[in-house]
């Protein structure tokens, strides 16, 4: 069951909690917080109790007990949600055996875990809603009016036109998916935009996560963490991405029954001793896009110009369907201009050489430019050399 329980997004919850009262409601951190006791208001409301500790009870709701006690614990909090606690929650006598205001948050984070870890829990969380449902139900009831809507209704209009234009197009969500601001998404038959991302953290498996503001084009927001929105977007069915403007099917993410390959596009790395290039021989690679067979093109690599006049290997190559190859490579060109790399050899005639197919690029940055071509977001980033990434364009 460990699997099934975001300890990262529980974290995050109760961090809020446990760091010092904000000064103001207006603040970032009192908004959180007004947000959170929100939550608790709306679950009261819907179950007609307080939150419970306790073996056998869902996880969210010991999650908001949790939250309820850390609040109680500082009358800084308390002072500041008073005013809008309708059901008088901070008066309400349910007590812990343990005071929660002298944990830390690892440590209760370690105790949720230990709970979902524990045989009897097993068999206990059997008879609650599956985690898909939680999450849904969550997705839903963390949504709340939008008091600024009037300023992305346009958006959602422009973008709408857009799709029936068929200037813009839906493609099916991927796995893990790259998600960032200003982003469009359907899901839930509503288009979704991602107005604002916080700070960028990493979850234990090394996968990004950050807090987002999600407008939803009924009127509505949340703050969904980005692993919870990818979540969502693939596990519904009908979740789409929405391409920028003239993005074009570049190619597709699998090839479906039938479809004619039309090429790959290929990384190469240099075997040269030029100094230049052997003290940074894992950043430099060469990009191109070939019809034909990869192991024929670099044959005679140690007599051409286009490969440093050396020999080279193949690091990866990504197999492409009912692609341009053409516009594909020169718009991955153009995408890490800003690294090409700048040499002049001299070939076996003496004649000097500039060749301008390879760039100084890590391999993960390939990586991620490939998924952007799939999910058709390309068009909107390019290479930045000091940063090591992918930075979206000024517009």
């Amino acid at each position: 069951m460990t699997g099934n329980i975001d300890l990262d997004a529980l974290r995050a919850d109760l961090a809020e909690f446990a760091e010092p009262a904000p000064e103001a409601a207006g603040s970032p951190l009192g908004e959180r917080v007004l947000a959170g006791f929100d939550e608790i208001q709306r679950w009261v409301t819907e179950h007609g109790r307080l939150p419970c500790h306790g073996e056998g009870i869902d996880i969210f709701e010991r999650l908001y007990a949790v939250r309820l006690d850390r609040i109680r614990a500082q009358q800084e909090l308390c002072a500041l949600l008073e005013p809008i606690d309708h059901h008088g929650i901070l008066k309400g006598s349910k007590e812990l055996p343990s005071d929660p205001a002298t944990l830390s948050v690892d440590e209760l984070a370690a105790q949720l875990a230990g709970i979902a870890r524990s045989e009897s829990e097993i068999t206990t969380l059997r008879h609650v809603r599956s985690r898909a449902e939680i999450q849904s139900a969550e997705e839903i009831a963390t949504r709340q009016p939008c008091a600024d809507f009037e300023q992305f209704q346009p958006l959602f209009k422009g973008v709408q036109d857009e799709i029936r234009a068929g200037i813009r197009q839906t493609r099916r969500f991927g796995r893990d998916a790259i998600i960032t601001v200003r982003d469009f998404f359907v899901l839930g038959g509503q288009l979704v935009y991602v107005a604002e991302m916080g700070e960028v953290y990493r979850t234990p498996e090394g996968a990004p996560n950050a807090r987002l503001r999600v407008i939803y084009s009924n009127g509505t927001e949340s703050n969904l963490l980005i692993r919870s929105l990818q979540n969502a977007l693939y596990k519904d069915e009908t979740g789409r991405r929405v391409t920028e403007p003239d993005a074009g099917p570049l190619f597709a993410a699998h090839a479906d029954e039938g479809d004619l390959a039309s090429g790959k596009v290929y990384v190469l790395r240099s075997r040269s001793d030029h100094p230049e290039i052997a003290s940074r021989r894992d950043l430099i690679h060469k990009i191109g896009v070939t019809g034909g067979d990869v192991a024929g093109r670099i044959g005679n690599a140690k007599l051409d110009p286009t490969y440093l006049l050396a020999d080279v290997e193949v690091v990866t190559t990504y197999q492409l369907y009912h692609i341009n190859r053409t516009k594909l490579e020169n718009l991955l060109h153009r995408v890490f201009d800003p690294a090409r790399l700048s040499i002049t050899l001299t070939d076996r005639f003496g004649n000097p050489v500039s060749p301008r197919e390879w760039f100084l690029v890590p391999l993960f940055v390939i990586d991620e430019a490939i998924e952007r071509i799939r999910d058709g977001t390309i068009t909107d980033y390019s290479y930045d050399p000091a940063k090591g990434s992918l930075v979206r364009r000024k517009t």
